[in-house]
């Protein structure tokens, strides 16, 4: 077993047995360590701490990812949902979440508005020789019409409300899964697309996330 896999389950230990066994492997092989500064790589094996990273964006808590994970995989709604083949991540920053879902998705695409965290994060990934993952540099609140539609979809960031444009790249009994506004703080929301393109929807915790903006931060 590799160093991180042992500080990964030695953090995970007293929540394991709270999620699925495959999003608690899609944690252990992940090496958090890899994604967060170097002068704070000592807090990075610490369950409930979103850490900081560049402009001014966050890495979530390993708390925080295990809980998105396990809603977006929607275990919990066996058959009335897709199995998932493909997903779609709004907002890549470090790279963290999509490397966890890349152990659990075939395919992973995922879009960063910020060039500089973009460069940061596919450097990663190749460096660690990930292959499902696809990653691009543009305003995420446009989706990625080439390879819709996708069996998941998980917004990284808070929003106001979920655009008609990742709707429509979300297949019918997929899962959409999105930190939104709500009564004046923020809350998880989970929805699933009928047949005729609408949306079900049930809200399942309160959280704490940056929140979505739109265009693309290029450098320089």
């Amino acid at each position: 077993m590799k160093l991180h896999e042992i500080k990964n389950m030695e953090m995970l230990k007293d929540v394991k047995d709270s999620f699925d066994p495959r999003v608690i492997a899609a944690l252990r092989q992940t090496d958090r360590e890899f994604f967060v500064p170097s002068v704070i790589k000592h807090s990075a094996f610490h369950l409930d701490n979103a850490l900081p990273i560049s402009d001014e964006q966050w890495i979530s808590a390993p708390l925080t990812v295990a809980k998105m994970t396990t809603y977006l995989m929607a275990y919990d709604l066996g058959d009335s949902v897709l199995e998932p083949d493909s997903v779609l991540e709004i907002g890549l920053g470090s790279g963290y979440q999509a490397v966890v879902l890349s152990h659990l998705i075939r395919r992973v695409f995922s879009i960063e508005r910020i060039e500089s965290l973009w460069l940061e994060a596919r450097a990663r990934i190749a460096q660690l020789q990930i292959m499902n993952i696809n990653i691009k540099l543009d305003d995420g609140m446009n989706g990625w019409s080439s390879f819709a539609p996708y069996d998941r979809i998980l917004l990284s960031a808070c929003t106001e409300s979920i655009p008609k444009t990742l709707i429509d790249q979300l297949q019918v009994n997929g899962v959409l899964v999105a930190p939104m506004y709500h009564n004046g703080g923020q809350v998880i929301v989970r929805f699933v697309k009928q047949k005729d393109n609408a949306l079900t929807n049930h809200i399942l915790e309160s959280c704490q996330f940056v929140p979505i903006k739109q265009g693309v931060m290029r450098m320089g």
